[in-house]
């Protein structure tokens, strides 16, 4: 670092500070260079692609070195798990180094991706200052996508307007499991025939718990009853906006009008119907679905429970819907999990193709993530992000950290003393009864104080 650039910087509090400040400048690329090979001997070559790659040595005042990185996520673990082995490596090239300050790279800035004077690698990745104008080197660009909302599209039947669907939701990217594959199915064949005079399953009803596939597969149906009929008149609409539009309808004395709506459509599709709530909201919804069933037109219905515990449905409702196919999306196995986080990298790797998880970390992620694809899709996109800010692999590391929060709330399974018992009794070799009984044996003390001691850190029940 040159005086020049020490003044607006870093301003010396001595002589004595500004001679070291200056001294350092003059071989800060070559000590940085070096710190970085030390570090790497140290934590190992993992740990330190992992975190120390994309570091910049950018300034040292004699007491303090300045180091910056791309993301706050890297300076949050550097500091929080290897600030004592990053400050042990700068002593021994920086004399009288006290601190190592980690601070966010700002985007644009005068540092750019690469770091000051310090950085000490190939001009290719670094600024260098010797004394002349910086040369700033050429960044790996992140690529930003356009995000799902700038493509959605609607339904439209006659000036009513349907819900957004979602351009990621087709055939072509459900995975299909044991979990799913009847829905999966029944969708496929509804969407092959719905002005067919023959249609196998009407209406069709979802019904799972939450981010499991039902409105997936909506807009599954809706796009490729688009793409293979376009003639044919399409309506998708969540119970939210369907309530939405009757409201106003009847603000607007059109109530009849907007029943009239509803008589050219093909298929109709209802997304969360257990909000459908409102005694002249359900009343309106049982007319119209009566008055498409009996016209020969398909109706597709998802919600969280099936019709028989939906409460705002009379019984004649519920006994029109159970007519058709009533199909349940169970909850994903440990299989079915890992095809789908496999299915969502793949569709990043379109993106970027040099984008790699490790199959320990799809592992993690499946082993952990259990109670939805929307979790699962919601992880890969953090990886992503992260691996395209850090230019580094994604370790189990970096992935347990990242989806920590999207854990927390997941109760963990209790542990009862019969599960101590079992598994004490089956290491030892010793039965149950015998850990139970009054025997002194010292082959069977051991157990049984293992398992109390056991029983003790892991249940709530006391010792005696």
């Amino acid at each position: 670092m040159q005086q020049i650039d020490s003044a607006q910087r870093i301003p010396s509090e001595t002589v004595d500070h500004a001679s070291k400040a200056d001294a350092s400048a003059k071989s800060g690329g070559a000590k940085g260079e070096k710190v970085r090979a030390m570090l790497r001997a140290r934590l190992g070559e993992e740990i330190y692609k992992s975190w120390f790659a994309s570091m910049e040595f950018e300034a040292f005042d004699g007491r303090v070195v300045r180091a910056t990185v791309p993301v706050k996520f890297l300076k949050n673990w550097i500091q929080s798990h290897y600030a004592d082995a990053l400050l042990q490596c700068c002593g021994e090239e920086f004399s009288g180094v006290e601190r190592v300050d980690v601070a966010l790279r700002q985007p644009g800035s005068a540092n750019g991706r690469a770091g000051g004077a310090m950085a000490g690698t190939a001009p290719s990745r670094n600024k260098v200052m010797a004394g002349t104008e910086p040369v700033v080197a050429e960044a790996r660009r992140v690529t930003v996508q356009p995000g799902p909302a700038l493509l959605m599209g609607r339904t439209h039947v006659g000036g009513f307007e349907g819900s957004p669907l979602d351009p990621r939701y087709t055939f072509d990217s459900f995975v299909v499991g044991p979990a799913n594959r009847m829905a999966h199915a029944a969708a496929t064949q509804v969407a092959d025939t719905v002005l067919a005079d023959d249609r196998g399953f009407n209406p069709l009803y979802f019904h799972a718990s939450v981010g499991l596939g039902k409105t997936h597969l909506q807009h599954a149906i809706a796009w490729e009853v688009k793409r293979r009929t376009p003639k044919a008149n399409v309506l998708y609409l969540t119970a939210e906006r369907f309530r939405y539009q009757f409201v106003e309808a009847i603000k607007s004395q059109d109530a009849m009008a907007f029943k009239d709506k509803f008589r050219s459509i093909d298929i109709l599709l209802i997304d969360d119907l257990e909000f459908m709530r409102g005694e002249k909201t359900e009343q309106e919804f049982e007319h119209i679905i009566n008055q498409l069933l009996d016209g020969g037109k398909q109706v597709v219905v998802a919600s969280a429970r099936p019709p028989v515990q939906l409460d705002g449905l009379n019984d004649r409702m519920r006994s029109r819907l159970q007519r058709g196919l009533i199909t349940e999306i169970s909850p994903m196995d440990a299989g079915l999990r890992l095809k789908v986080l496999e299915k969502r990298a793949q569709e990043k790797r379109a993106i970027d193709p040099s984008f790699e998880l490790p199959g320990e970390v799809v592992a993690l992620l499946a082993d952990r993530l259990t109670e939805s694809g929307r979790e699962l899709e919601g992880a890969i996109n953090r990886l992503y992000l992260t691996w395209q800010l850090m230019h580094a692999p994604v370790t189990l590391d970096i992935a347990e950290t990242i989806i920590r929060d999207l854990v927390q709330g997941i109760e963990p399974r209790r542990i009862k003393i019969e599960d101590i018992l079992r598994i004490v009794s089956r290491h030892f070799a010793v039965s149950k009864q015998d850990i139970l009984s009054q025997r002194r044996h010292r082959s069977v003390v051991r157990p049984r104080q293992i398992g109390m001691y056991l029983a003790k850190h892991l249940t709530a029940r006391s010792l005696p």
